[in-house]
């Protein structure tokens, strides 16, 4: 193999094992949790059909209670997103031209943002939305989990219905 041969191989393994190890540090390869073993039993959170908890409360960006049974009448979209997800940050002009368009009957809109409030506040700076954002420290039992997304991925989007 000619020198030059040598080093576009070895060029391309370089690329190839950067490629992998970037894949398996941001969790592609990560193994999907196996279906609950016992009959009955169900992963944490709602799931589809579930209702709506009557007791589950959001925080509003500015610190009040915002208890999403006071929004029924109305469907509910929730979308779980943070500052600092790429994809969360690509969706928000689109989940924010969807909310303008709904008018006083339509889909109701929240964001819940998995940050610190700095960073929130300094999002939507430079990204406003015309929809109430709720705020949390993401954890292993945030909001989003009781709303289904046991796997703690972003963005994540909850549609409930009128009835919750």
């Amino acid at each position: 193999m000619s020198r030059r041969g040598q080093w576009a191989l070895l060029i391309a393994l370089a690329a190839a094992a950067g490629l992998g190890a970037g894949l398996w540090h941001g969790g592609y390869f990560a193994a999907t949790p196996a279906a609950p073993d016992l009959p009955g039993q169900r992963p944490p959170g709602l799931v589809e059909g579930d209702i709506l908890p009557e007791d589950l409360a959001l925080t509003a960006l500015d610190g009040t209670p915002l208890p999403l049974s006071a929004l029924r009448g109305r469907p509910l979209l929730i979308n779980v997103w943070a500052s600092w997800c790429a994809p969360c940050v690509e969706e928000m002009p689109e989940l924010a031209s969807f909310a303008s368009e709904q008018g006083d009957n339509g889909i109701q809109v929240i964001g819940l943002a998995l940050d610190s409030p700095e960073a929130v506040h300094a999002f939507l700076q430079r990204v406003p939305v015309p929809y109430p954002i709720a705020i949390e420290p993401p954890g292993p039992a945030d909001s989003s989990v009781a709303l289904g997304n046991a796997r703690g991925l972003l963005p994540y989007t909850v549609l409930i219905d009128a009835q919750g």
